[in-house]
């Protein structure tokens, strides 16, 4: 069983996805609809090509605790009717954390892809979510070698793998495709431009980060493009602010974009600014090669950091907009290999499922 809830959980689990398919194993697709939003969920899946999901759940709650118990009791009741040998879930979601719960519940092995992430900021309800997962696992699957090593000095229980991350594969498998489908390139006005994103917790509830985050839009040397989070709207109403941004001709807003649309976004943006950890690591394919400057305080993806490829620049908004002017001014050569692999961590993966699960 394949469990997936969130857009990044689509994206990095369609390498395996397809790789079950060519081997042959049978498997059950779940979407817990974590992102519920049409834009958020559906989509995707409709853009990767993928089959529609053998069973899907619409997960409405008034906070995490709520959604993480809701979708518990709907993955114990489907473990109950379709008995899988294993459950691999990918991340650090409510998502991942409740499916893992409940497949340890009804004693079905779990397989956790991208195991072993670690940003030691507590404040992230993720690094709850990916630490508890990472001690319910019987497979852990490492993307890179720091990521074994944390495992091991948390001595967790289940077996670890170091297989690259699935996210380089879906780049190489997707970037063709996006640049024939996508027309997002004849929609953006600005020849050169910044590609920007922001929608952690602990960032866009603070009304402090959010109005540094927006005067950092405003004021970038650079036209910005900002694909909109539905949280970080949300927020922007709330406090009053849309209208700022959405008035300033610096910045072009967008929806929530399809990953097609998103991928070329990244191929044709001078840099990147994010508080996302996925686009960390997209951005080190060897297709995209951005560098990526992270707007937070921590990352769990240092990998991304020693290698050139990111940089964490806080939430401030003067020391952004003097990373960015750095950046700009002083642009550094990029490796040219990805520090997350070659872009085969899903057919091994499932060779590990094959070979080890599914005895």
């Amino acid at each position: 069983m394949v469990v997936v809830g969130t857009r990044p959980e689509i994206i990095k689990m369609a390498p395996i996805v397809r790789a079950l398919k060519i081997a042959n194993v049978p498997f059950l697709l779940v979407h817990c609809g974590q992102h519920y939003d049409y834009n958020m969920s559906q989509q995707f899946i409709e853009d990767l090509e993928l089959q529609a999901p053998d069973f899907s759940f619409k997960i409405r709650a008034s906070s995490p605790g709520e959604q993480t118990a809701r979708i518990i009791l709907h993955m114990d009741k489907l473990l109950k009717q379709t008995s899988p040998c294993i459950v691999l879930v990918e991340g650090d979601t409510n998502t991942v954390l409740a499916a893992a719960l409940a497949a340890n519940k009804r004693d079905v092995s779990v397989g956790h892809v991208e195991a072993g992430l670690r940003s030691y900021d507590l404040r992230m309800p993720e690094e709850h979510n990916r630490r508890l997962t990472d001690h319910l696992s019987d497979f852990l699957f490492a993307p890179t070698a720091r990521s074994e090593t944390n495992l091991k000095k948390e001595n967790v229980w289940g077996k670890i793998y170091v297989t690259g991350n699935t996210v380089i594969d879906a780049v190489g498998q997707h970037l063709p495709i996006a640049e024939r489908k996508s027309d997002i390139i004849e929609r953006i006005r600005f020849e050169k431009f910044i590609l920007a994103t922001a929608h952690r917790a602990e960032n866009v509830d603070d009304l402090n980060v959010l109005n540094s985050f927006m005067g950092v839009l405003e004021e970038s040397p650079l036209p910005v493009v900002y694909s909109m989070h539905p949280r970080t709207r949300k927020r922007l109403r709330q406090h009053r602010l849309m209208s700022r941004i959405e008035s300033c001709e610096n910045v072009q807003v967008l929806p929530p974009l399809g990953y097609l649309d998103f991928l070329v976004l990244m191929r044709k943006c001078e840099l990147i600014l994010t508080d996302s950890g996925g686009i960390q690591e997209e951005a080190t394919a060897p297709s995209i090669r951005k560098l990526v400057l992270v707007l937070r305080l921590s990352t769990e993806r240092p990998e991304a950091v020693e290698s050139g490829f990111a940089k964490v620049v806080g939430t401030d908004k003067n020391k952004a907009l003097a990373a960015i002017s750095e950046a700009l001014k002083h642009r550094e050569e990029l490796p040219r290999k990805s520090p997350y692999g070659e872009g085969n961590a899903g057919k091994k993966i499932v060779k590990i499922v094959q070979n080890e699960a599914l005895e």
